[in-house]
């Protein structure tokens, strides 16, 4: 079964004659190639004939009367088509070989050594296609880049969050150290090799040779941990939870509203000044013990004391009339306030498709980058599993009975 929508809605956006064969699951790999959907890329996404492994992960919705697909899914596969393939079985193999010859991009996050017993090695699949870009995503990365005495590990988000050094720097004190709440482990690895593909990608228009890009989980956490290293480096301290404040900046982080908490975050002095007269706190600037930054983190106490005098006692909304635009200012959400801040509706950030199975629709997280000139949408929904296993098939070369056959054999659903 076709879906309709997608085909009546040609591909556009500034990535778009690129196709992705993606053989991703879980959430790295997927996040990485909805990205490429996103901006128009044709991502075809390979699932074993039991599907992708979130498709069973809720939330459902009350009246969805098929499962064919939750929240997780939903939110991470939208704009890519589904062929459904049997890869222990010879056929199988051989219609992916097929589909990756001709493809610009092939993605997966298997644990090391898989594709290279299925027979899909980078080194293998360039032979027919020197333009390939491969992309792997593993929680220790590939031994091509550097063989990991943990490259054998499997590991998911809460893995490379507490590795990365993440987890050793949040947290409400010097011995809790917590988990970041969405799963950026995965995320932020993923964002980091859509970088590195589209990076690929130029250099082969340039040179016409495909390379193999790389990304370890846990290296893309450190990467985005950056400041314990040069902390540890330039002073040999290690760095510990610091709860809801900076340990360079201050004030920088959360303070108590009446309601709930807001964010304040004043990186140099001339912010301070203007926080101290939205506070009515004018003395606060000219005082040793508060007007440097310096000052301010040795008093970092009796700065949150006077900040909170005047937050505690106002709701975020209050706050937010007098001290949003003034200095770097922001109401802790949830989601329900964010469904609720016109923000997010003039930047398309939360965006409606269609679930199947319920007779309402869902919404999901919209595209983040904004191109002027060759914007990324959000199409069409996730895919149900194999629901394009024909079209696919046929633009492939594949016959009706050719594709009937492989069906009988178990090769593709």
């Amino acid at each position: 079964m076709e879906d309709r929508m997608q085909a009546s809605r040609p591909l556009t956006g500034a990535l778009a004659g690129l196709r992705v064969i993606d053989l991703t699951q879980m959430l790295a790999g997927p996040f990485c190639t909805q990205i490429l959907a996103d901006h128009g890329a044709e991502v075809i996404k390979v699932e074993p004939m039991s599907g992708d492994g979130t498709r069973i992960n809720g939330p459902f919705r009350e009246d969805d009367s098929l499962r064919e697909f939750g929240g997780y899914f939903q939110s991470v596969n939208r704009n890519k088509r589904s062929i459904a393939v049997d890869l222990k079985t010879t056929h199988g193999l051989e219609v992916v070989r097929r589909l990756i010859d001709g493809a610009d991009i092939v993605v997966e996050n298997f644990r090391t050594g898989v594709m290279e017993r299925l027979g899909l090695s980078y080194e293998r699949l360039r032979e027919t296609n020197p333009r390939l870009v491969y992309g792997a995503v593993r929680g220790f990365g590939d031994p091509r880049s550097g063989a990991s005495p943990y490259a054998e590990w499997p590991a998911y988000d809460v893995v490379s969050q507490a590795m990365g050094g993440m987890m050793g720097i949040t947290g409400p004190d010097h011995d809790t150290p917590t988990k970041i709440g969405p799963g950026v482990g995965d995320t932020v690895p993923a964002l980091m090799l859509c970088v590195g593909i589209l990076a690929a990608v130029h250099r082969v228009r340039e040179t016409g040779e495909g390379q193999f890009v790389d990304v370890a989980m846990t290296d893309c956490v450190l990467a985005m941990c950056e400041r314990i290293v040069y902390q540890t480096s330039y002073t040999g301290i290690v760095p510990a939870p610091e709860g809801n404040r900076h340990p360079l900046l201050c004030p920088f982080g959360l303070f108590r509203a009446r309601d709930g908490w807001v964010s304040i975050a004043c990186a140099h002095d001339g912010f301070w000044e203007k926080l101290a007269l939205a506070i009515g706190r004018p003395e606060l600037v000219v005082d040793e013990a508060f007007a440097t930054n310096a000052a301010r983190v040795q008093n970092a106490s009796r700065v949150v004391e006077a900040i909170e005098a005047f937050t505690r006692v106002r709701t975020k909304e209050e706050l937010a009339r007098c001290i949003g635009g003034s200095v770097p200012f922001g109401p802790v959400y949830t989601s329900a306030e964010i469904f609720d801040d016109p923000h997010y509706g003039v930047r398309e950030m939360l965006v409606e498709v269609e679930q199947p199975g319920s007779a309402m629709p869902v919404k999901i997280a919209g595209v983040p980058i904004k191109l002027s000139g060759t914007p990324g949408a959000v199409r069409h929904r996730a895919p149900l599993l194999g629901e394009h296993t024909d079209g696919i098939m046929r633009a492939a070369g594949y016959g009706p009975q050719d594709i009937e056959h492989l069906r009988g054999l178990g090769a593709i659903r």
